[in-house]
């Protein structure tokens, strides 16, 4: 049996963004992880890294893990998230131009620059392009994508150098809250002061062991990696196309990835995830062709699924849920690109140490009272 200040359970980005936050702290910190670092939805995560949101305070938050990828290295002391900042192009209905002018405002007030792109503009940063449907589009200059491998790396082997202990291959399977909180693993039992819960599509589960329950539920996500034509523009950025229901991402060499932006079917966390099918890849592929014509001949190359953690309004699921236990979940999909930033308002909120008083917003018991909060747009929910 060991005694902590803070014990971690699940060694995702969320995890070991808390938990580096924690450490720098000079908390003293234990970090359960079932597997291995990123072992998880982390690690097949596309991470898409952006600031447009239309919630302010992820907004804010967003912006500042971008500015956190781009300094990574020397935030970690020689982490490698494996960022690349590409920009990223969103495309929006009719119906939705008022909802983006609003948010296109809103973020410029907290300092982030995103631009509204109409006819013409659009055409010219989308070659060929069908934008019979499309009302708007909205360009983020900032935007990219990371290595969520190397993410999650980086932040704990910082925790790690200010004195946490990484417990590989240790499954935590009760919580019994008090002061302190004992922790039953597969190894033994530990007590810690506060705990976090970071389990991604397995926190409901454990919580339960704590006589908490969570309206959070596991959705199965795929995505689909594709080859470019020959004779097609390679665009070098992200882009996610609302009313076709896509993201498209693009990769090393003539290959780029593409993945929903919709809510998809519940799955049992505990099960085998089902791989991905033929068909799956080629709905998407079959919205690609009616947005840019010339992707007819992409070519799909497999792809693979993972899980995602979807709270029921699609947005983070952050407080004390038990005496001294806390939780950062329900992400649903957009959490990889928060988490460099959001690990430290979590880890304030852990220590009872001033933590963004916004935060407040994504409390657990909301649900209990019949809150949910805005976000996106239409079904495209992970938007947020």
């Amino acid at each position: 049996m060991g005694h902590y200040d803070v014990g971690v359970v699940g060694a995702g980005v969320h995890g070991a963004s808390a938990a580096r936050h924690l450490s720098v702290r000079g908390a003293r910190v234990v970090v359960y992880e079932r597997d291995s670092p990123a072992g998880g939805p982390t690690g097949l995560s596309s991470a898409v890294c952006r600031a447009y949101y239309t919630n302010p305070f992820l907004g804010w938050i967003a912006a500042e893990s971008l500015r956190m990828f781009g300094d990574f290295s020397a935030l970690t002391e020689g982490g490698d998230a494996g960022f690349h900042r590409t920009g990223a192009v969103f495309l929006h209905g009719p119906d939705d131009v008022p909802a983006v002018r609003q948010t296109v405002d809103m973020l410029a007030g907290l300092g982030t620059s995103t631009e509204m792109l109409f006819g013409d503009d659009l055409t010219r940063i989308v070659p060929g392009v069908n934008d019979r449907d499309i009302g708007c589009a909205v360009w983020d200059p900032g935007a990219g994508y990371a290595d969520p491998v190397g993410t999650t790396n980086g932040l704990l082997a910082q925790a790690r150098r200010c004195g946490a202990q990484l417990r590989t291959a240790t499954t935590v399977t009760s919580i019994t809250p008090g002061a302190p909180v004992q922790v039953t693993h597969t190894v033994g039992v530990d007590t810690v002061d506060r705990l976090l819960v970071a389990a991604g599509p397995w926190t409901a589960g454990l919580l339960r062991t704590a006589g908490v329950r969570l309206p959070l539920i596991a959705e199965r996500h795929f995505v689909a990696r594709c080859g470019y034509p020959a004779a097609a523009a390679r665009l070098p950025f992200v882009v996610a196309d609302m009313p076709g229901g896509y993201y498209w991402k693009p990769e090393s060499g003539d290959q780029f990835l593409l993945g929903s932006v919709h809510p998809a079917e519940e799955v049992d966390p505990d099960a085998p995830v089902a791989g991905v099918r033929d068909e799956e890849c080629e709905d998407l592929a079959e919205a690609l062709r009616h947005r840019v014509p010339a992707m007819g001949e992409a070519t799909l190359r497999g792809g693979w699924a993972s899980l995602y953690d979807v709270s029921p309004d699609w947005q983070p699921v952050i407080g004390e849920v038990a005496e001294r236990v806390f939780v950062t979940a329900g992400t649903s999909g957009h959490g990889f690109k928060l988490a460099p930033a959001l690990g430290e308002q979590v880890a304030r909120l852990v220590l009872d140490d001033d933590p963004h008083p916004d935060l407040a917003q994504f409390r657990p018991d909301r649900f209990d009272q019949g809150g949910r909060l805005a976000g996106g747009y239409g079904a495209a929910r992970i938007i947020g």
